[in-house]
């Protein structure tokens, strides 16, 4: 680890415990993994990862307060996205530490 890494001060420490706290529950992570490169609407996540329409709107308001995952309106429907780079960056650390 580097010296050069700011530490954090008490409410980061806090913000990063309650980002980490979105990465516990398996059906975010399968939702982050359906919209890997993808855009998609609510009923094809759902059929992707099997999961009810009503189940994956809830995980996605909270994907979506926590920054996440990103929408744009198209037409009637709302479309997903992963919010930024991070997203990937944060998911591909994460296999790659599991794999080690």
């Amino acid at each position: 680890m580097t010296d050069k890494i700011k530490k954090p001060d008490e409410n980061e420490l806090a913000d990063l415990a309650e980002l980490f706290k979105v990465f516990g529950d398996s059906s975010r992570i399968r939702i982050l993994y359906a919209l890997f490169g993808e855009e998609l609407g609510v009923s094809d996540i759902a059929e992707r990862i099997g999961m009810t329409i009503s189940a994956v709107s809830h995980q996605l308001r909270i994907l979506k307060h926590n920054h996440l995952v990103k929408s744009k309106r198209d037409g009637k429907s709302i479309i997903y996205s992963l919010d930024d780079d991070h997203v990937y960056k944060i998911l591909a650390m994460g296999i790659e530490h599991i794999e080690e």
